[in-house]
């Protein structure tokens, strides 16, 4: 019989917690990043370009293109792959260089 990774390491997972997206709750699991979680919810972009307003999410996963840079709990530019979800993250849609509202 198959085993799951999670079964051959005999890791206990723990119970998913809430985060935001918009407004939108999002389920993530304890250790997943953000992209992960949104991914896992079927969210694929949450940035645009600041030309043409394109939509970006994830591409390489591992913090070298920037492109699934969101704005987490207010701070802008933050690498959605990298950055591991907590209970209560609050992720909005980021535009352009998310800094337009700073003024920077």
């Amino acid at each position: 019989m198959a085993r799951t990774p999670a079964e051959l390491v005999g890791a206990q997972l723990a119970p998913p917690f809430a985060i935001t997206i918009d407004g939108r709750p999002v389920n993530a699991l304890p250790g997943q990043s953000i992209a992960a979680a949104l991914w896992s919810a079927g969210i694929l972009a949450w940035r645009t370009t600041r030309l043409g307003g394109r939509p970006r999410g994830a591409f390489c996963g591992i913090g070298q293109c920037y492109d699934c840079l969101a704005t987490v709990n207010g701070e802008p530019n933050r690498r959605a792959c990298l950055v591991p979800a907590r209970p209560g993250d609050v992720i909005t849609t980021q535009e352009g260089n998310g800094h337009d509202g700073l003024g920077v």
